[in-house]
């Protein structure tokens, strides 16, 4: 293949039907995937020359792998590199397509008569297929997976193991779903796979992600789909076709870039009573960058400078900002009812609990005058969550990382209980 600044490229190391992977000399850990410009449906029955196909699809992968870091999911991807490859993590490929769907549509069909086009699975539906070309990649159930007892780069697969990857690639797809859904697209269905990291052991999001890898119907409309299907359903491949499947790509390569913005403004006002809070409030900044959403603090006491505190508040008012305020106020919170009052922006207390009047401090914060809505939590972790869970219904990006994070705590324990069962 032909060089690329900066890497030291050597001998090829697998070659699949749209892309090719090679080591990276320098790199022991890493590998270069290459994609190709080449299109195929049917396990390569169907085979084309799409010029171009390949720097679209590396635009797509690279795209809806950066979304995904950026959210909290483990994956191979680690660096675009020119237009049509990126380097990737080293990955003991684990046999199995994972597919994922919210709407009944293609071979779900033909395995499932009776059911119509358009059903939608509520929770998604999982499935998983053997790759297997020889014999058309057949559908396999997790029993299988489990007893054919894989060993990917010294990594027994077993029941914990197909568990993480089942529910990884359900937070995958909800993730991607979300996104979609703000640039009026639903994600039908979508297929991914995962690798054992050669040096950490870990199991990681790998392959490609790109409009191979998915269903995608503008407007919920199955007529006006970009995915690769419009290719698959081709009576003839002429090219005038091929033209239409390309800009398909090149119109879905462009809308992902959209999946990496957000279009509102979110933030988080931390208010203390008092410079004493100082420390418990950057708690709470600091969990919120977590989520990436920007926190201020301030200071103004409900009680000694009520005025104060409530122009403290309009400063955030009318500026087309989504704002969660958080009270933060020992002994007797006026903060929160103040500003809960006052405002149609939601108002979370979370009151700095002192060592010998921690129970009597909570009640100011939990007896509440009527009409007052501001709910209470008592660590600054929470405050942060609580907020994130608030932007989360309007703004994806927010989102993804929560669904991330619930991901991320299901596995820890699921690997804890393993961990300790084989002690």
């Amino acid at each position: 293949m032909e060089k690329i600044e900066g890497l030291k490229i050597g001998k090829k190391l697998n070659e699949g039907k749209t892309k090719e992977v090679y080591e990276l000399l320098d790199s022991p850990g890493q590998v270069l995937i290459k994609s190709k410009d080449q299109i195929t449906a049917g396990n390569a029955a169907r085979k084309d020359q799409m010029v171009g196909k390949a720097a679209i699809s590396t635009k797509t992968t690279v795209s809806v792998f950066k979304l995904l870091q950026d959210a909290g999911i483990k994956t191979a991807f680690e660096m675009q590199c020119g237009e049509t490859a990126f380097v990737a993590a080293n990955c003991h490929m684990i046999p199995i397509e994972w597919v994922c769907r919210r709407v009944a549509t293609g071979s779900f069909l033909k395995r499932n008569p009776g059911v119509k086009e358009g059903f939608k699975f509520l929770p998604p539906k999982m499935e998983m297929f053997l790759k297997d070309d020889a014999n058309n990649d057949p559908q396999w159930s997790e029993e299988q997976v489990i007893e054919a007892r894989f060993n990917c780069g010294g990594l027994q697969i077993e029941r914990c193991e197909v568990d993480i990857m089942n529910r990884t690639t359900l937070a995958v797809f909800e993730i991607l779903e979300k996104a979609w859904a703000t640039q009026d697209c639903t994600l039908v269905d979508m297929k991914v796979e995962f690798g054992v990291c050669a040096g950490t052991k870990d199991i990681l999001l790998a392959d490609v992600i790109d409009n191979d890898s998915w269903r995608l119907w503008p407007s919920g409309d199955r007529s006006l789909q970009k995915d690769k299907q419009v290719y698959r359903d081709l009576k003839e491949v002429t090219p005038e076709a091929l033209q239409i499947v390309k800009r398909n790509f090149e119109w879905v390569a462009d809308k992902v870039q959209n999946l990496l913005v957000t279009k509102t403004s979110v933030r988080v006002v931390v208010i203390m009573g008092s410079r004493s809070d100082l420390g418990h409030s950057q708690k709470i900044k600091q969990a919120c960058a977590n989520y990436g959403i920007p926190c201020e603090l301030r200071i103004s006491s409900a009680h000694k400078a009520t005025d104060e505190t409530l122009k403290i508040k309009a400063e955030y008012e009318g500026d087309g900002v989504h704002t969660v305020f958080v009270a933060v106020a020992g002994r007797s919170n006026g903060l929160g009812p103040v500003l809960s009052g006052n405002s149609t922006c939601p108002v979370i207390n979370c009151p700095p609990i002192s060592a010998d009047w921690g129970a009597e401090d909570i009640w100011s914060s939990l007896r509440m005058p009527s009409g007052l809505g501001c709910s209470t939590v008592l660590f600054p972790e929470a405050a942060a969550l609580f907020a994130a869970q608030i932007f989360g219904q309007f703004d994806h990006l927010v989102w993804a990382k929560l669904r991330a994070n619930i991901l991320s705590t299901w596995i820890s324990l699921k690997q804890a209980d393993k961990q300790i069962r084989n002690q």
